[in-house]
């Protein structure tokens, strides 16, 4: 994914990517997921398409249902971009079941 006409890496990429690597940290019970309910993040310094890049993503805290990451995307030692986000734990099928 560019950035409009630009060869660089598009912000929302790297969001998609923030989350992803947040969704791998939660622990949640059979039949549960999460879902992202708020992102805040800065994206600081461009990057070439199929560069390689590194999401780190961190669990700050986790109160009741809602889990707190800090994340970040690197090139080599080089931050692209920082910030955190927010999942919350939910029923995947009660989930699924208020899109009917």
């Amino acid at each position: 994914m560019k950035s409009g006409a630009l060869e660089v890496l598009a912000t929302p990429q790297m969001i998609a990517w923030m989350e992803e690597a947040s969704c791998l940290l939660n622990d949640v019970e059979e039949g549960w997921t999460t879902v992202g309910i708020h992102m805040d993040t800065t994206h600081d310094a461009p990057s070439p398409l199929h560069a390689r890049i590194r999401i780190v993503s961190h669990l700050l805290e986790k109160k009741g249902r809602i889990s707190r990451f800090e994340v970040s995307a690197w090139q080599g030692d080089k931050c692209l971009g920082k910030g955190h986000h927010e999942r919350v734990d939910v029923n995947a099928e009660k989930f699924m079941s208020r899109l009917k």
